[in-house]
């Protein structure tokens, strides 16, 4: 299994870094859920700590907030994430990813919550 790209904005700066994490490091954000605070130091962050803020399985779908569980479900749906309408309150159903991490996801959003000794950005 590959690892998974992290996504990691700091807020207070503006930027954005895009990390390759291995499958040993992994393990340690699977069953967290958007919104949840993780610690940095078993992804190779240490004395970070990140909150989840979204992410895309191998296949594309969004994960979405408010749809439990790491599964996909068909969901009637009228605005983002994973459906922008072209019409005001037009809605839909989509196909979206639960909030749960899991193996199947392939990119994280994380934003950094308290710094670490160690700039991330250099």
């Amino acid at each position: 299994m590959p690892g998974i790209k992290l996504v990691i904005s700091d807020p207070e700066s503006g930027r954005t870094i895009q990390v390759e994490v291995d499958e040993t490091r992994t393990r340690a954000l699977f069953e967290a859920r958007i919104g949840q605070k993780v610690d940095g130091g078993p992804i190779g962050f240490g004395g970070y700590e990140f909150q989840v803020t979204g992410g895309s399985d191998r296949d594309g779908f969004p994960m979405r907030k408010g749809v439990h569980g790491p599964m996909r479900k068909k969901v009637f749906i009228g605005s983002g994430p994973g459906y922008h309408p072209p019409y005001k309150g037009q809605r839909r159903r989509k196909m979206v990813r639960g909030d749960t991490v899991s193996e199947d996801i392939a990119q994280l959003n994380l934003k950094i919550l308290k710094k670490g000794v160690k700039d991330i950005f250099e």
